[in-house]
């Protein structure tokens, strides 16, 4: 019976790794787009954001989650929609699993997966509207 030596087990198991993430491919650039105009929209909203119990302005909020995108698309991982962006990225800190939460000017504070969902869907109507 052969046996399996340890350093062969670890270099078939980070080759194998290493395959399964050159199948992943990039954020389309049609939804890296549109991520980036929802990130744009939040910075000038100036709304105000709660990560793990602390508000932060809108461009902080910004530049945090485009730092969370960034990671996501390092590790190689593909984003099927901006929707995906927002449940993944988005809605939730990636450490303690609290739910982000958005408030703008005198309004409550609601969760930033509603806040966000709406914004975008505000965002493609205008959009609509621009297009021939």
């Amino acid at each position: 019976m052969k046996t399996v030596r340890p350093l062969h087990l670890l270099a078939t198991s980070l080759l194998a790794g290493i395959c399964l993430g050159a199948g992943a491919t990039p954020t389309p650039p049609a939804i890296r787009a549109e991520i980036d105009a929802l990130m744009s929209h939040m910075k000038a909203s100036g709304c105000q954001f709660e990560r793990n119990g602390s508000w932060h302005s809108a461009t902080d909020a910004q530049a945090h989650l485009i730092r969370k995108l960034e990671y996501i698309e390092k590790r190689r991982e593909t984003l099927a929609s901006t929707e995906q962006f927002i449940e993944v990225a988005a809605a939730k800190s990636s450490f303690t699993g609290k739910p982000y939460r958005v408030k703008c000017g005198g309004g409550a504070a609601l969760p930033s997966r509603d806040w966000l969902n709406r914004e975008l869907q505000a965002l493609r109507a205008a959009s609509r509207k621009t297009r021939p």
